[in-house]
């Protein structure tokens, strides 16, 4: 296939595209003329996490070529819940906890699609709660089989499992289908993108645009990013990697990034960033030590995309001075430790203080943290429990207290 849509052509060569329907013809149109598409979001948190990079960077391209990127934030179907992906039913959020996160939420959208060009942020509950129930299940709930339902994986998955999948949730297909068929109608619509685990849906979307209006609708689906043990990238046991810097500190941002698996780095360089394809396979060449070059510049990038340009310069500026120096200045001490004792809570921020020989006895030491007179890696360290599990992924900790005392905590 000779792609010819600049759109295509920039995701696909970057590895965005993991299914796609009828995806020649999309991109004869997309050569053609500008198109809207859209990416749908749950709106369970004041934040969204790197989980959704993906799905963000999609819009953005999308956005970056001139086609109207609508990002769907889901006031609506947020209180129903998606089963997809999902052992058990999430949380039923209330609608002023929902319009909350939706508010801070669009500050986020704001730094990858242009708002006041073409693009928009759209929410879902404005039409759909003004739905008849009556006329909605005639319109729609005749159009879609519970025989094509079932056979989704993101149903069957459930139901093999035999995990607990409410009526509420169910329906949470209908009402998708229904956003596409809806955003196809009033803002010309013909895209609909999102994680491979959302392939059932958007399907459903189609054929239901196909059967009610005799209209063509495309989808595309982006491989699920995971972490080393499988789990679902931006989703850890100790807490996600927030996009919000009120969430989660610039540093220890860009130390995640800095940190990464050697064998994600160049993937992640194509699906986070904005560097050239061509430098990004230059990149791809170096070997060994020599990959840590790419790490840098993959933790400055993507920093300063989701941040900003003046806060990766800050990141990247105390991981030079602090991390990446072999020569520390004298007033820093150094404590090693294992990671196990980290992640067993066998060795907390008290006992590090006092390995670092910042402070002279434990009852001032906690006196310290009560008073929001510790830092960890650059942010207040206010964890009741003493606890440093949420660091456990960092091979360096940098503990503070004041402007002169500073240690570092290696884990080994």
């Amino acid at each position: 296939m000779k792609i010819k849509s600049d759109f295509i052509n920039e995701i696909k060569s970057r590895g965005f595209i993991y299914q796609a329907s009828e995806i020649n013809d999309l991109d004869m149109i997309m050569s053609k003329k500008k198109i809207g598409g859209y990416i749908g979001f749950d709106i369970t948190n004041d934040s969204l996490h790197i989980g959704s990079l993906v799905q963000l960077m999609l819009l953005h391209w999308l956005d970056y070529y001139d086609h109207k990127a609508i990002a769907l934030v889901g006031g609506g179907t947020t209180l129903v819940g998606d089963p997809s992906g999902k052992d058990t039913s999430r949380k039923i959020l209330n609608k002023e906890d929902i319009d909350k996160n939706i508010s801070n939420i669009k500050k986020i959208f704001k730094r990858f699609i242009n708002l006041k060009k073409n693009s928009l942020v759209i929410n879902n509950y404005d039409w759909l709660s003004n739905i008849n129930y009556i006329n909605f299940l005639r319109e729609i709930g005749s159009k879609i089989t519970l025989n094509k339902m079932l056979t989704f994986e993101s149903i069957k998955n459930r139901l093999d499992r035999e995990q607990p999948l409410t009526v509420l949730e169910f329906n949470y297909m209908l009402l998708q289908a229904y956003d596409f068929y809806y955003l196809n109608k009033n803002y010309n619509c013909i895209l609909q993108m999102g994680g491979s685990d959302q392939w059932g849906n958007i399907l459903s979307g189609i054929d239901l645009i196909r059967k009610i209006s005799k209209e063509k609708a495309f989808g595309i689906t982006s491989p699920l990013i995971t972490n080393p043990d499988g789990s679902k990238m931006g989703k850890t046991a100790d807490g996600a990697v927030w996009l919000d810097e009120k969430k989660l500190s610039n540093h220890n941002f860009y130390q995640f990034w800095r940190n990464v698996d050697d064998n994600n780095v160049i993937k992640f360089l194509y699906l986070f960033t904005k560097i050239p394809i061509d430098e990004i396979k230059k990149l791809s060449l170096l070997k060994d030590k020599e990959i840590n070059e790419a790490k840098k510049i993959l933790a400055y990038e993507v920093t300063k995309l989701v941040r900003g340009e003046k806060e990766a310069e800050e990141a990247k500026e105390i991981a030079n001075n602090l991390f990446q120096s072999n020569i520390l200045d004298e007033r820093i001490n150094n404590y090693s430790i294992k990671t196990s004792h980290i992640v067993n809570n066998t060795f907390s921020i008290v006992d590090a203080i006092e390995k670092l020989n910042l402070v002279k006895s434990r009852s001032e030491i906690k006196r310290l943290i009560k008073s929001n007179g510790v830092k960890v890696n650059d942010t207040i360290y206010s964890f009741a429990d003493y606890s440093l599990v949420s660091f456990k992924n960092f091979k360096e900790i940098k503990i503070s207290i004041g402007k002169k005392k500073i240690g570092i905590i290696k884990l080994t």
